[in-house]
């Protein structure tokens, strides 16, 4: 995928968050005065679009101090800062290691927020890039999960290890990990059981499943990478935090985000969790999944507006 249709992608799938409650924090920086009615407004605004209050206030604290900082004067001014502001928040420090033999991704997350799915994009995805990838059938528990992950391992056009109903999550995530590596082939991309994150015996499989990567391969890597659906919004990150705790998550895929204005919880899930956003769901085709990229999301968030001397000149 090309950068401009990368760029298009992201700003279509933000559709409803920008034209929703950042389309009115737009409005409030570019047609107000910067005074404290214009940062109490930001604030709430910023509540509304389910960035979290205490993120929405640290949000608004530093770009009071950016304007203060930099002598700024005009909403527009303000907007570029705060702009930035997200850019650099939402920036990881760090990029994904898939540098392994092979590089494993397990894919971990809550019933219902489109798992399953994500695993086959993630395929799609690092199959266009000439990754040669293999796919685990670890959610032994749910009876036609197995089936409808290899019906996406087949539209991918990768291979599937999997095992019946009821075996060892560990074991079949094992044996795809072993046979990865003894026929060359580059990633593995695990699925696991939908879990509730109060069931303390599923969690605890969890970590039995990534101790399984190593003794599979020693010269494995692993991304543990886990699911969020960005219609639940905040509750998503009560969620998070307890598999955080269990699985070691690397990062998160927030998925669905074309389905709901309230997309500003990215910045809250990135802030409360600390984990990069490492993927963005933005459809429901097989190559909807892009890459994250803080700027791109950033600028389609909050997009450039003409200046109020322009529009006055339009008028």
């Amino acid at each position: 995928m090309g950068f401009f249709d990368r760029k298009k992608k992201i700003k279509d799938g933000l559709e409803k968050t920008r034209t929703g409650f950042f389309a009115g924090i737009v409005n409030t920086l570019t047609r107000s005065q910067i005074d404290d009615d214009l940062y109490n407004d930001l604030e709430e605004q910023l509540i509304l679009a389910d960035v979290g209050p205490d993120c929405a206030i640290r949000l608004v604290d530093e770009l009071r101090d950016q304007v203060q900082e930099n002598h700024l004067k005009t909403g527009e001014e303000a907007l570029k800062a705060l702009r930035e502001i997200i850019r650099r928040e939402m920036s990881p420090t760090d990029d994904m290691d898939i540098t392994g033999k092979p590089a494993v991704i397990l894919v971990i997350g809550v019933n219902g927020v489109g798992k399953t799915t994500t695993i086959a994009k993630l395929a799609y995805l690092y199959k266009d890039l000439e990754k040669r990838v293999m796919l685990a059938a670890g959610d032994t528990f749910r009876a036609a999960a197995s089936e409808q992950l290899e019906l996406w391992a087949d539209r991918a056009g990768v291979p599937i290890v999997k095992a019946g109903e009821g075996a060892d999550p560990a074991a079949v995530i094992f044996d795809a990990v072993q046979s990865a590596a003894a026929r060359g082939y580059d990633m593995v991309i695990a699925d696991t059981a939908g879990r509730l994150h109060n069931k303390k015996g599923l969690m605890e499989e969890l970590s039995k499943i990534t101790r399984s990567v190593k003794k599979a391969s020693p010269e494995a890597s692993l991304e543990v990478l886990l699911v969020l659906d960005a219609i639940t919004g905040q509750n998503a990150i009560n969620q998070a935090q307890e598999f955080c705790r269990a699985a070691g998550a690397t990062g998160v895929v927030l998925t669905k985000l074309d389905g709901t204005p309230k997309g500003g919880c990215i910045v809250g899930v990135r802030e409360k969790l600390g984990l990069p956003i490492r993927f963005v769901g933005v459809g429901e085709k097989i190559d909807d999944l892009l890459f994250f990229s803080a700027t791109d999301f950033s600028e389609a968030l909050l997009p450039e507006v003409p200046s109020r001397a322009n529009r006055q000149e339009e008028l």
